[in-house]
C-alpha cells in the first residue's frame, strides 16, 4: 500500500511539474508576432549608439514616433530577437552590429548612427 501511494505521489509531482514547464514558456513564442513596428536595437556603452540616443532625445523623437528599444549587450532574449530580424534582411550572425533599426513597416534593416539618424530625419521631414 505504501508503494502504490509513493509511486501515485511520485507519479503526480512529475506531471504537475510538466504542466508547470509548459505553461512557463514564454507566451510570444513566434518572435515574428513583435516585428510589426520599428524595433531600435543598441548596446550601453557602444558609442555610435550613444549618438543615435542623442539625436532621439534631442529632437524628441519617441514623441512624434511609436518605436521599441532593446539593449542587446546583457539582454539574451533581445540578441536573439535581433539575430531573427538581421537573418531577415541577408546578414549573417557575425555580421550584426549595433545601433541596428529594424523598420517594420518597410520590412527592412537600418546599421549605424547615419544611416538611423537619416531615417528618423525622412520619417519626421526633419
Amino acid at each position: 500500500m505504501k508503494k502504490i501511494t509513493l509511486i501515485l505521489i511520485f507519479f503526480g509531482i512529475t506531471v504537475l511539474i510538466g504542466i508547470g514547464f509548459y505553461f512557463s514558456r514564454e507566451k510570444n513564442s513566434s518572435p515574428n508576432q513583435d516585428l510589426k513596428g520599428i524595433i531600435l536595437f543598441y548596446g550601453i556603452g557602444c558609442p555610435h549608439c550613444a549618438k543615435v540616443e542623442e539625436f532621439i532625445k534631442e529632437n524628441k523623437i519617441q514623441e512624434k514616433i511609436a518605436f521599441e528599444e532593446k539593449e542587446v549587450y546583457f539582454n539574451k532574449e533581445n540578441v536573439k530577437q535581433l539575430v531573427e530580424v538581421a537573418k531577415k534582411c541577408g546578414f549573417n550572425e557575425n555580421e550584426i552590429g549595433v545601433p541596428f533599426l529594424w523598420d517594420g513597416e518597410g520590412q527592412r534593416c537600418i546599421v549605424g548612427d547615419e544611416p538611423i539618424i537619416n531615417f528618423f530625419k525622412e520619417k519626421l521631414n526633419l
